[in-house]
């Protein structure tokens, strides 16, 4: 007997092959077979001449779906039908969530099988899940497919009728999307609050105190006459503001300085001390959400990078499937995690009793799994072979499943009081008595032993009555600041905590919003466009529904009912697409008020000019007497940095011509400095018939067109530079200005050539042969990695062991000697000249044991610059 078992991708059909026995054969569909037409071109011949082909669904009649094969998946097709015809038996092992209900649902359609049918469902690719869940195959859940139907048929009705009327309105080419368009908004509505924020400053004291001549500790103004000093939390986050009604001292420069002055060599006595016993709780383990979260936290990966790589591991069967909104662990799974704490870090770092975490998420399957190590043991990051981006992702995976089942982290809260006149200091520390969990993971930090030492900061020991020496005090100002930015990390928060969307898709919706040129990302931000800007005034104001956040997770609500059967589909698609209140009839009422000229402009506080957007993208728009004028804004700049001043610049420009910055003395020819598509840049020459392309180049990064001079001007045009030879190749050395900034090119013609960016310290106009040789002797680091780690004060040589560097380095609370993840401070009577490797052995040794066996900390904190772990994108199918 043979059976045939398909499964979506060839990396899943090579790794289940493995766990199958004989006679079975397993083959890909690469994902769905079937899919609702995408142009003109594939709507079937007999449809074509229906009102509603365009939509791909039948809205006439009951909603009917028009499934056809797209091209790409017609080989495919006819491959599976083929070995179908050689089987005697189908097992449809598509993953478990609805997305693969549905495959395995569109797979029986259009196969039409004649011999037995089962649904085979696993949630990771072990030997031991594959032989169980072929011992346990049922049916295809008919709810699932139910559900995953209507969400792809709202999506279509909801994308295909609201498009076409942002391409009339506004510009060609742009989308609205159910949940797509509620995180455009988002990203907009923070952007409208960061320009109508107005930034207030307050000033405070910090003062750098002593006990007997050594223990050094810093304290921070709190009150004045017995008033409480103004903070930030006591401005409004919204306007920035004082809080109405704050019964604070507020504090200027001057009044902050003339008080410094006044508490200088004054009398510091300690009025009160506390410590306060707390304790920290790991977090759950991770879900599709929180795992996206913090891969860009931590790693710098995109939600769409974080799904590639972690589906291609659990494909290959190093984690469970990662598309999970649930934090249940399997009863393996929490023993196969305390099994690895015990081992690792010892019985006393095991909670006392297993934990297991309660998800949040009402729409959640307690069936389903956390996204955890897969398998009955759980392999460490060393033993999986593992490398780059996926090991990355995998040791992630791995330190927050285990440390989910380790004890607390015990931690003292140190708080000391201080006066001097008429003044309240105070000084806050912090002592890990138990770092519990924090030895395998620490939300945000790469190295969990170094993210111990650097949370834990340690007071002298001072009690009532105490006068210590006050050293210096620092008057310092602060700035209020505007809501944060959306990053992908918070944006993807923030949909799951209102319900907009499923976690399994907030990858794909952000790089639409990405590609279809409504954001841009500075910085990890997501910076929305002028774009983005119109197309959500004009949703808010007309489909304000559409883009609300309840309207929109009430709506995800229904599609989960519809999921268990308590809901029914075909009603819900007919109220909302249908009848008088239905999103048809209300785009063919609303269409007739939209006034296009109103659409188009985009009114932003604080400028006295108008923002369009045009065939060609966004303008300014601004009448200068009788007449108006207009100009092209770069596509780079976005509403967060156009100011008032940029706006007369661009339209001066556009109106008197480009800047003049001098005259090139080789030529003769006139130095401009302009704004185009791309930024600022400078241009030799004018254009004219004979000169159609004069040279150009763009200004670095650090350097502001207000700062340009005729001087830089000509180094930049004279670019790229001629360094001099290789002394081992003989070959050019240039420097450079590039896309993405400037950099050296050892260019050895047929042989390639290697490539080097400069340092911030570095200059493109003036860098040296012997500074480009330096730079290129260094290994090359691969775009977007993490920087190289500071230089050491001292190499004190390698470990005897693994052959590891040890050297010392400079933190903010001393020198300290690094050896891979341990942190030693050099001890009381050593400096640097006087450590040597043997001393350093023996205390890098006590500082291991004293981990392994003792349950308190006893060092000071000491600062580690940690690198992120980033590697080249490798395109993996998602």
């Amino acid at each position: 007997m043979s059976t045939l078992v398909i499964v979506e991708s060839p990396t899943k059909a090579k790794t289940i092959r493995n766990y199958l026995p004989s006679g079975y054969r397993v083959e890909a569909s690469m994902g769905h077979i079937r899919d609702l037409p995408s142009s003109a071109e594939e709507i079937p011949a007999e449809y074509k001449g229906e009102s509603w082909s365009q939509l791909g669904v039948n809205i006439e009649k009951d909603f009917e779906p028009i499934y056809v094969i797209p091209k790409g998946k017609k080989k495919i097709v006819t491959t599976l039908k083929q070995a179908i015809k050689e089987a005697d038996e189908l097992i449809l092992a598509t993953d478990e969530d609805r997305e693969g209900e549905s495959i395995s649902w569109h797979l029986m359609e259009l196969l039409k099988p004649k011999m037995p049918v089962k649904r085979m469902v696993f949630h990771e690719i072990t030997k031991e899940a594959i032989q169980k869940a072929l011992k346990n195959c049922r049916n295809i859940d008919e709810n699932l497919v139910h559900a995953q139907e209507t969400r792809r048929i709202l999506d279509r009705l909801f994308g295909y009728t609201l498009s076409p009327l942002l391409w009339k309105k506004i510009s060609r080419g742009l989308s609205a999307g159910r949940v797509q368009s509620v995180a455009v908004r988002l990203l907009v509505q923070r952007e409208q609050e960061r320009r109508a924020f107005q930034s207030a400053s307050y000033w405070d004291l910090k003062a750098f105190l002593e006990k007997d001549k050594k223990n050094p500790f810093e304290a921070k103004l709190i009150s004045l006459t017995g008033q409480k000093i103004a903070t930030g939390s006591d401005f409004d986050d919204k306007t920035g503001k004082l809080i109405k009604g704050k019964k604070v001292v507020l504090l200027n420069e001057a009044e902050a300085i003339a008080l410094k002055a006044r508490l200088e060599g004054k009398t510091w006595t300690v009025t009160s001390t506390e410590e306060k016993a707390t304790t920290r709780k790991p977090s759950p383990p991770f879900t599709t959400s929180t795992l996206q979260q913090e891969a860009n936290r931590k790693i710098g990966l995109s939600a769409q990078e974080t799904m590639r790589t972690a589906q291609n591991l659990y494909e290959n069967g190093y984690i469970t499937y990662m598309r999970t909104d649930s934090v249940h662990l399997s009863d393996q799974a929490i023993t196969a995690a305390r099994s690895c704490v015990e081992q690792m870090y010892g019985k006393d770092y095991l909670s006392p009793a297993p934990r297991q975490y309660k998800t949040k998420s009402k729409s959640a399957q307690e069936a389903h799994e956390a996204i955890r190590p897969a398998g009955e043991s759980f392999r460490t990051p060393k033993e999986t072979g593992l490398s780059g981006r996926e090991l990355s992702v995998y040791e992630l995976i791995w330190k927050r499943t285990v440390a989910s089942q380790m004890a607390d982290a015990r931690l003292t809260q140190l708080t000391v009081n201080l006066e001097v006149e008429d003044a309240g200091f105070r000084s806050s520390g912090k002592r890990i008595d138990f770092p519990g969990f924090f030895r395998a993971y620490v939300e945000g930090s790469d190295d969990p032993e170094a993210a111990i030492d650097n949370q834990e900061v340690l007071l002298p020991a001072l009690v009532k009555g105490d006068h210590p020496n006050c050293k210096k005090i620092e008057s310092l100002g602060h700035e209020t600041q505007p809501p944060a930015r959306y990053t992908e990390a918070s944006l993807v928060k923030t949909l799951e905590q209102e319900g907009v969307g499923r976690p399994s898709t907030y990858a794909s919706i952000i790089s639409t919003i990405r590609d279809r040129g409504y954001a841009q990302i500075r910085n990890k931000a997501l910076i929305p466009t002028f774009t983005a800007f119109a197309v959500a005034n004009l949703l808010e104001k007309y489909f304000s529904d559409l883009v609300d956040t309840k309207f929109t997770s009430k709506m995800e609500q229904t599609l989960d009912e519809i999921a268990t059967g308590e809901a029914k589909w075909l009603p819900y698609l007919e109220k909302f697409y249908l009848g008088e209140l239905g999103l048809q009839s209300q785009v063919k009422l609303k269409e007739t008020e939209i006034e296009t000229s109103e659409s188009k402009a985009i009114i932003l506080e604080g400028l006295n000019a108008t923002v369009k957007i045009g065939k060609f993208g966004p303008y300014i728009e601004k009448k200068q007497g009788e007449e108006v004028v207009t100009a092209s804004i770069p596509p780079d700049l976005t509403p967060s940095d156009l100011s008032p001043e940029q706006i007369e610049n661009i339209l001066r420009q556009k109106i008197e011509g480009p800047d003049q910055l001098g005259v090139d003395p080789e030529t003769l020819s006139p130095i401009y400095m302009l704004t185009g598509t791309y930024g600022p840049y400078v241009q030799l020459g004018e254009i004219t018939e004979e000169n159609k392309k004069p040279k150009r180049s763009s200004l670095p990064k650090e350097v502001k067109p207000e700062d340009m001079t005729l001087e830089i001007a000509l180094g930049l045009l004279s670019l790229p530079r001629l360094l001099g030879t290789h002394p081992e190749t003989g070959a050019k050395i240039k420097a450079a200005l590039g896309r993405f900034g400037p950099y050296v090119v050892h260019d050895q013609g047929k042989e390639g050539k290697d490539y080097r960016s400069l340092k911030k310290e570095d200059n493109v106009l003036t860098v040296t042969l012997e500074r480009a040789l330096e730079l290129l002797a260094q290994p090359k680091r691969a775009r977007g990695a993490s920087k190289t780690a500071k230089e050491p004060l001292k190499a004190l040589g390698n470990h005897p062991e693994d052959n590891e560097p040890i050297n010392i380095y400079n933190g903010p609370y001393g020198d300290y000697i690094k050896y891979q993840k341990t942190n030693v401070g050099i001890p009381e009577g050593e400096t640097v000249e006087t450590m040597t490797l043997e001393k350093a052995l023996v205390l890098i040794a006590q500082k291991a044991g004293t981990k392994k066996t003792t349950a308190k900390k006893t060092t000071a904190k000491k600062a580690t610059t940690t690198a992120k772990k980033t590697t080249t994108t490798r395109k993996k199918k998602e």
